[in-house]
Protein backbone atom coordinates (compact mmCIF):
# COMPACT_ATOMS: atom_id res chain seq x y z
CA UNK A 1 0.00 0.00 0.00
CA UNK A 2 1.12 3.36 -0.50
CA UNK A 3 1.85 5.72 2.89
CA UNK A 4 3.55 8.93 3.91
CA UNK A 5 6.93 8.60 5.64
CA UNK A 6 8.84 10.33 8.07
CA UNK A 7 12.69 9.35 7.56
CA UNK A 8 14.32 12.01 9.26
CA UNK A 9 14.83 15.74 9.25
CA UNK A 10 13.61 17.44 5.43
CA UNK A 11 12.65 13.76 4.53
CA UNK A 12 9.51 13.24 4.07
CA UNK A 13 8.56 10.35 1.28
CA UNK A 14 5.81 8.80 -0.73
CA UNK A 15 5.98 5.21 -0.84
CA UNK A 16 5.27 1.48 -0.51
CA UNK A 17 4.62 -0.53 2.56
CA UNK A 18 3.35 -3.76 3.67
CA UNK A 19 -0.44 -4.10 4.66
CA UNK A 20 -0.90 -3.88 8.16
CA UNK A 21 -2.50 -7.12 9.69
CA UNK A 22 -5.26 -7.15 11.73
CA UNK A 23 -5.02 -8.83 15.26
CA UNK A 24 -7.30 -9.82 18.26
CA UNK A 25 -8.99 -6.47 20.03
CA UNK A 26 -8.03 -4.31 16.55
CA UNK A 27 -9.76 -3.06 13.68
CA UNK A 28 -8.87 -1.63 10.46
CA UNK A 29 -9.21 1.52 8.72
CA UNK A 30 -9.30 3.10 5.76
CA UNK A 31 -8.36 6.58 6.65
CA UNK A 32 -10.67 9.30 4.67
CA UNK A 33 -8.72 12.89 5.27
CA UNK A 34 -6.27 13.52 7.19
CA UNK A 35 -5.24 16.93 8.68
CA UNK A 36 -1.60 18.39 8.91
CA UNK A 37 -0.24 19.23 12.16
CA UNK A 38 1.75 21.63 13.79
CA UNK A 39 3.93 18.91 15.17
CA UNK A 40 4.13 17.01 12.03
CA UNK A 41 5.99 20.03 10.75
CA UNK A 42 8.04 20.61 13.92
CA UNK A 43 9.35 16.53 13.37
CA UNK A 44 10.55 17.44 9.69
CA UNK A 45 12.05 20.65 10.32
CA UNK A 46 13.77 19.57 13.53
CA UNK A 47 13.41 16.16 13.83
CA UNK A 48 13.10 13.36 15.41
CA UNK A 49 11.81 14.68 18.26
CA UNK A 50 8.33 12.85 19.00
CA UNK A 51 9.35 10.23 16.61
CA UNK A 52 11.88 7.40 18.13
CA UNK A 53 14.90 6.49 17.10
CA UNK A 54 15.50 3.91 19.88
CA UNK A 55 12.38 1.33 20.29
CA UNK A 56 9.56 2.89 21.76
CA UNK A 57 8.46 1.20 24.95
CA UNK A 58 5.26 0.55 23.84
CA UNK A 59 4.98 0.35 20.01
CA UNK A 60 8.62 -0.89 19.76
CA UNK A 61 9.27 1.17 16.36
CA UNK A 62 11.75 3.49 15.27
CA UNK A 63 11.54 5.95 12.14
CA UNK A 64 10.68 5.59 9.32
CA UNK A 65 7.03 6.18 10.42
CA UNK A 66 4.42 6.76 9.08
CA UNK A 67 2.65 9.93 9.56
CA UNK A 68 -0.86 11.52 10.43
CA UNK A 69 -2.47 11.76 13.69
CA UNK A 70 -5.66 13.96 12.74
CA UNK A 71 -8.24 11.56 10.85
CA UNK A 72 -10.92 9.30 10.77
CA UNK A 73 -12.33 6.80 8.39
CA UNK A 74 -14.67 3.47 7.49
CA UNK A 75 -13.79 0.48 9.54
CA UNK A 76 -13.13 -2.10 6.57
CA UNK A 77 -12.15 -5.28 9.15
CA UNK A 78 -12.59 -6.49 12.91
CA UNK A 79 -10.45 -8.47 14.84
CA UNK A 80 -11.56 -11.48 17.31
CA UNK A 81 -13.28 -9.90 20.33
CA UNK A 82 -14.62 -6.98 18.79
CA UNK A 83 -18.14 -6.30 19.12
CA UNK A 84 -18.55 -2.39 19.54
CA UNK A 85 -17.56 -1.79 15.67
CA UNK A 86 -17.94 -3.74 12.40
CA UNK A 87 -17.29 -2.91 8.85
CA UNK A 88 -18.59 0.01 7.12
CA UNK A 89 -19.01 2.02 10.65
CA UNK A 90 -17.35 5.41 10.46
CA UNK A 91 -14.94 6.77 13.13
CA UNK A 92 -12.47 8.77 14.09
CA UNK A 93 -9.17 7.98 15.81
CA UNK A 94 -8.45 9.47 19.08
CA UNK A 95 -4.15 9.08 18.58
CA UNK A 96 -2.69 8.95 22.26
CA UNK A 97 -1.00 5.49 22.55
CA UNK A 98 -0.16 4.86 26.59
CA UNK A 99 0.84 1.88 28.64
CA UNK A 100 -2.03 1.33 31.22
CA UNK A 101 -0.33 0.81 34.21
CA UNK A 102 1.37 3.57 34.71
CA UNK A 103 0.59 5.84 37.63
CA UNK A 104 -1.31 8.44 35.68
CA UNK A 105 -3.38 5.49 33.99
CA UNK A 106 -4.28 4.31 36.80
CA UNK A 107 -6.03 8.10 37.90
CA UNK A 108 -7.51 8.16 34.50
CA UNK A 109 -4.52 10.60 33.43
CA UNK A 110 -3.69 8.93 29.57
CA UNK A 111 -2.81 11.48 27.63
CA UNK A 112 -0.13 12.18 30.73
CA UNK A 113 1.40 8.64 30.76
CA UNK A 114 4.56 8.09 31.44
CA UNK A 115 5.20 5.79 28.40
CA UNK A 116 3.17 7.94 26.13
CA UNK A 117 2.99 8.16 21.96
CA UNK A 118 1.35 8.62 19.11
CA UNK A 119 -0.27 7.04 16.39
CA UNK A 120 0.81 8.94 13.27
CA UNK A 121 4.18 9.91 15.44
CA UNK A 122 5.56 7.03 17.59
CA UNK A 123 4.19 4.12 16.00
CA UNK A 124 0.87 1.92 15.09
CA UNK A 125 1.02 2.96 11.57
CA UNK A 126 -0.54 6.87 10.62
CA UNK A 127 -3.48 8.13 8.97
CA UNK A 128 -1.10 8.96 5.56
CA UNK A 129 -1.68 5.54 4.45
CA UNK A 130 -4.15 3.51 2.42
CA UNK A 131 -4.87 1.32 5.59
CA UNK A 132 -4.19 1.18 8.96
CA UNK A 133 -4.79 -1.22 12.41
CA UNK A 134 -5.41 0.16 15.74
CA UNK A 135 -7.05 -1.02 18.97
CA UNK A 136 -10.53 -0.19 19.58
CA UNK A 137 -9.55 1.56 22.79
CA UNK A 138 -8.78 4.37 20.08
CA UNK A 139 -11.55 4.96 18.42
CA UNK A 140 -14.67 7.28 18.52
CA UNK A 141 -18.01 6.40 16.38
CA UNK A 142 -18.52 9.29 14.12
CA UNK A 143 -22.28 10.22 13.65
CA UNK A 144 -23.47 9.88 9.64
CA UNK A 145 -24.20 13.85 9.78
CA UNK A 146 -20.53 15.04 9.87
CA UNK A 147 -18.33 14.49 7.43
CA UNK A 148 -15.26 12.75 7.39
CA UNK A 149 -13.66 16.44 6.51
CA UNK A 150 -14.58 17.66 9.80
CA UNK A 151 -13.90 14.55 11.61
CA UNK A 152 -10.20 14.95 10.63
CA UNK A 153 -10.38 18.14 12.59
CA UNK A 154 -11.64 16.54 15.73
CA UNK A 155 -8.27 15.93 17.08
CA UNK A 156 -6.97 19.35 17.04
CA UNK A 157 -10.63 20.36 18.02
CA UNK A 158 -9.70 18.51 21.03
CA UNK A 159 -6.84 20.09 22.17
CA UNK A 160 -8.94 23.44 22.39
CA UNK A 161 -11.71 21.63 24.26
CA UNK A 162 -9.66 20.00 26.69
CA UNK A 163 -7.63 23.49 27.50
CA UNK A 164 -11.28 25.43 28.30
CA UNK A 165 -12.52 22.93 29.95
CA UNK A 166 -9.27 22.13 32.37
CA UNK A 167 -9.36 25.90 33.01
CA UNK A 168 -12.23 25.83 34.25
CA UNK A 169 -13.92 28.83 32.03
CA UNK A 170 -16.86 29.63 33.44
CA UNK A 171 -19.83 32.46 31.39
CA UNK A 172 -18.56 35.72 31.94
CA UNK A 173 -15.04 35.71 32.23
CA UNK A 174 -12.97 37.59 29.91
CA UNK A 175 -9.90 35.97 28.21
CA UNK A 176 -7.02 36.63 25.83
CA UNK A 177 -5.46 33.84 23.30
CA UNK A 178 -1.99 34.16 22.00
CA UNK A 179 -1.26 33.07 19.12
CA UNK A 180 -4.11 32.77 15.99
CA UNK A 181 -3.26 29.47 14.18
CA UNK A 182 -5.39 26.36 14.34
CA UNK A 183 -4.73 25.51 18.09
CA UNK A 184 -5.95 29.14 18.87
CA UNK A 185 -8.78 28.61 16.54
CA UNK A 186 -9.75 25.48 18.06
CA UNK A 187 -9.55 27.26 22.09
CA UNK A 188 -12.10 30.04 20.34
CA UNK A 189 -14.40 27.70 18.85
CA UNK A 190 -14.68 25.94 22.04
CA UNK A 191 -14.94 29.20 24.03
CA UNK A 192 -17.58 30.31 21.84
CA UNK A 193 -19.72 26.87 21.90
CA UNK A 194 -19.56 27.45 26.22
CA UNK A 195 -20.88 31.18 25.67
CA UNK A 196 -17.92 33.35 26.14
CA UNK A 197 -18.76 36.91 25.15
CA UNK A 198 -15.25 38.38 25.32
CA UNK A 199 -12.54 36.64 23.89
CA UNK A 200 -9.35 38.80 22.93
CA UNK A 201 -7.08 37.45 20.71
CA UNK A 202 -3.28 38.70 20.46
CA UNK A 203 -1.84 37.72 16.88
CA UNK A 204 0.88 39.02 14.67
CA UNK A 205 -0.43 37.94 11.56
CA UNK A 206 -3.27 40.74 9.61
CA UNK A 207 -4.50 37.57 7.87
CA UNK A 208 -4.88 35.50 11.28
CA UNK A 209 -6.52 38.49 13.64
CA UNK A 210 -9.18 38.80 10.43
CA UNK A 211 -9.55 34.94 10.96
CA UNK A 212 -9.76 35.15 14.69
CA UNK A 213 -12.84 37.58 14.42
CA UNK A 214 -14.33 35.08 11.72
CA UNK A 215 -14.22 32.06 14.13
CA UNK A 216 -15.95 34.05 16.91
CA UNK A 217 -13.07 36.64 18.82
CA UNK A 218 -14.76 39.56 19.76
CA UNK A 219 -10.96 41.88 19.89
CA UNK A 220 -8.02 41.39 18.33
CA UNK A 221 -4.77 43.16 19.00
CA UNK A 222 -1.40 43.60 17.06
CA UNK A 223 1.19 42.40 19.54
CA UNK A 224 3.95 45.17 17.40
CA UNK A 225 1.72 48.10 17.38
CA UNK A 226 -0.34 47.73 20.81
CA UNK A 227 0.72 47.24 24.43
CA UNK A 228 -1.51 43.77 24.77
CA UNK A 229 -1.11 44.28 28.81
CA UNK A 230 -2.65 47.55 28.81
CA UNK A 231 -5.45 46.76 25.94
CA UNK A 232 -6.73 43.59 27.92
CA UNK A 233 -6.78 46.00 31.48
CA UNK A 234 -9.17 48.39 29.28
CA UNK A 235 -11.77 46.08 27.93
CA UNK A 236 -11.65 44.49 31.67
CA UNK A 237 -12.47 47.24 33.84
CA UNK A 238 -8.43 47.59 34.82
CA UNK A 239 -8.58 44.02 36.15
CA UNK A 240 -7.57 42.32 33.13
CA UNK A 241 -8.51 38.89 32.35
CA UNK A 242 -9.50 36.06 33.97
CA UNK A 243 -7.87 33.48 31.96
CA UNK A 244 -5.11 33.74 29.19
CA UNK A 245 -4.73 30.81 27.39
CA UNK A 246 -0.71 30.82 25.43
CA UNK A 247 -0.65 29.20 22.23
CA UNK A 248 1.88 30.92 20.75
CA UNK A 249 5.06 29.43 22.74
CA UNK A 250 7.24 32.38 22.27
CA UNK A 251 8.35 33.96 25.30
CA UNK A 252 7.50 37.66 25.01
CA UNK A 253 3.59 36.68 24.26
CA UNK A 254 4.03 34.44 27.91
CA UNK A 255 5.25 37.76 29.76
CA UNK A 256 1.68 39.31 28.29
CA UNK A 257 -0.51 36.34 28.91
CA UNK A 258 0.80 36.66 32.67
CA UNK A 259 0.99 40.22 33.15
CA UNK A 260 -2.87 40.33 31.20
CA UNK A 261 -3.98 37.86 34.02
CA UNK A 262 -5.83 39.49 36.97
CA UNK A 263 -5.58 38.13 40.52
CA UNK A 264 -6.10 34.93 40.95
CA UNK A 265 -6.05 34.47 36.85
CA UNK A 266 -4.69 31.28 35.35
CA UNK A 267 -2.60 31.04 32.54
CA UNK A 268 -3.10 28.22 30.25
CA UNK A 269 0.08 26.57 28.46
CA UNK A 270 -0.94 24.69 25.33
CA UNK A 271 1.35 25.51 22.61
CA UNK A 272 4.91 23.00 22.48
CA UNK A 273 7.98 24.99 23.44
CA UNK A 274 10.90 24.94 21.48
CA UNK A 275 12.98 27.07 23.39
CA UNK A 276 13.32 26.89 27.62
CA UNK A 277 11.47 30.05 28.61
CA UNK A 278 11.54 31.77 31.70
CA UNK A 279 8.17 32.22 33.91
CA UNK A 280 8.88 34.76 36.98
CA UNK A 281 7.54 33.15 40.44
CA UNK A 282 7.17 36.25 41.87
CA UNK A 283 4.51 37.35 38.69
CA UNK A 284 2.61 34.59 40.23
CA UNK A 285 2.96 34.91 43.91
CA UNK A 286 1.92 38.41 44.58
CA UNK A 287 -1.14 38.23 42.13
CA UNK A 288 -1.72 34.05 43.53
CA UNK A 289 -1.95 33.76 39.42
CA UNK A 290 -1.68 29.96 38.70
CA UNK A 291 -0.05 28.49 35.65
CA UNK A 292 -1.62 25.18 33.78
CA UNK A 293 0.16 23.08 31.50
CA UNK A 294 -1.80 21.41 29.03
CA UNK A 295 -1.18 17.94 27.24
CA UNK A 296 -3.16 17.06 24.33
CA UNK A 297 -6.86 15.51 25.60
CA UNK A 298 -8.61 13.58 28.08
CA UNK A 299 -11.21 10.38 28.28
CA UNK A 300 -14.66 12.74 27.31
CA UNK A 301 -13.22 15.24 24.95
CA UNK A 302 -13.60 13.47 22.07
CA UNK A 303 -17.27 12.72 22.60
CA UNK A 304 -17.87 16.19 23.45
CA UNK A 305 -16.67 18.05 20.33
CA UNK A 306 -18.66 15.56 18.04
CA UNK A 307 -21.39 16.15 20.10
CA UNK A 308 -20.81 20.20 19.41
CA UNK A 309 -20.42 19.81 16.05
CA UNK A 310 -23.39 17.67 15.60
CA UNK A 311 -25.30 19.74 17.89
CA UNK A 312 -24.35 22.50 15.84
CA UNK A 313 -22.81 24.51 18.89
CA UNK A 314 -19.13 24.58 17.02
CA UNK A 315 -18.52 24.47 13.15
CA UNK A 316 -15.36 24.37 12.36
CA UNK A 317 -15.83 23.27 8.44
CA UNK A 318 -13.95 27.19 7.37
CA UNK A 319 -10.81 25.86 9.07
CA UNK A 320 -9.63 24.15 6.11
CA UNK A 321 -8.11 26.14 3.98
CA UNK A 322 -6.51 23.41 0.93
CA UNK A 323 -7.69 19.92 0.10
CA UNK A 324 -5.04 17.86 -1.49
CA UNK A 325 -3.91 14.51 -2.48
CA UNK A 326 -1.55 12.18 -0.82
CA UNK A 327 1.06 12.27 -3.89
CA UNK A 328 1.09 16.18 -3.00
CA UNK A 329 2.10 16.44 0.95
CA UNK A 330 5.32 17.48 0.65
CA UNK A 331 4.98 20.60 -2.00
CA UNK A 332 1.31 21.40 -1.28
CA UNK A 333 0.98 20.38 2.27
CA UNK A 334 4.19 20.85 4.46
CA UNK A 335 5.90 23.59 2.01
CA UNK A 336 2.71 25.59 1.93
CA UNK A 337 2.54 25.64 6.04
CA UNK A 338 5.91 26.33 6.23
CA UNK A 339 6.13 29.21 3.50
CA UNK A 340 2.76 30.03 3.53
CA UNK A 341 1.46 29.22 7.16
CA UNK A 342 -0.69 33.44 7.08
CA UNK A 343 -2.69 31.94 4.51
CA UNK A 344 -3.58 28.32 5.79
CA UNK A 345 -4.79 27.07 8.66
CA UNK A 346 -5.73 23.63 7.90
CA UNK A 347 -4.56 21.76 5.08
CA UNK A 348 -6.81 18.15 4.37
CA UNK A 349 -4.88 15.38 2.66
CA UNK A 350 -7.46 12.99 0.96
CA UNK A 351 -6.49 9.60 1.25
CA UNK A 352 -9.87 7.70 0.72
CA UNK A 353 -12.11 11.03 0.80
CA UNK A 354 -16.16 11.23 2.02
CA UNK A 355 -16.87 7.48 0.97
Amino acid sequence: MKAVRFHGINDLRYEDIPIPQIRKGQVKIRPAWVGICGTDLHEYLGGPNLCPTTPHPITGETVPLTFGHEFGGTVEEVGDGVTDYKPGDRVVVQPIIYDGTCSACVEGLQNCCWSNGFVGLTGWGGGLAEHIVVPTSTLYHLPDTVPFEIGALVEPLAVGWHAVKISEFKKGDAVLVTGGGPIGISVILALTARGADKIIVSEVSSKRRESALKFGAHYVIDPTKEDVVKRCRELCDGAGVNIAYDCAGVQVALDQAVHSTRARGMIVNIAIWEKTCTLVPNDMTFKERRYQGVATYSIGDFEEVIDAISSGSMDPSDMITQRIKMTEVLEKGFKSLINDKENQVKILVEVGGDK
